[in-house]
């Protein structure tokens, strides 16, 4: 569960992270990939999620950041749906609140969050 989140930082299971990350997480796995960079910094596109498409989540949750800044180049929605996941991008404070929601019902996800902008 995260259990916090204010501009640039996030809490996820008592570990606060200070940098972009992606947790993903199914009932047989749990990886977080910290310090998460994309190629183009406020632009994500499906280059940056192939980590995600791998593990093959039901649902994909985006924090574009505390403003929404970071845009979703629509590939990574076409390449989301074609593999069967679910996507959804939100500013940050409701995109943990979503991912939240869904962890608590036990589904297989992945969240990459922006902690800034």
């Amino acid at each position: 569960m995260i259990t916090h989140y204010s501009f640039g930082t996030l809490t996820y299971k008592d570990k606060t992270y200070t940098k972009d990350l992606i947790i993903l997480k199914s009932s047989q796995e749990e990886k977080i990939l910290a310090n998460w960079w994309r190629k183009e910094g406020h632009y994500l596109q499906v280059e940056d999620l192939e980590e995600v498409f791998s593990f093959r989540p039901q649902y994909l949750i985006v924090g574009t950041g505390a403003s929404g800044v970071m845009r979703v180049d629509p590939k990574v929605i076409e390449r989301a749906k074609a593999l069967g996941i679910s996507f959804e991008a939100y500013p940050t404070e409701r995109a943990v609140k979503r991912f939240n929601e869904l962890l608590s019902q036990g589904v297989s996800l992945a969240g990459a969050f922006h902690l800034t902008c």
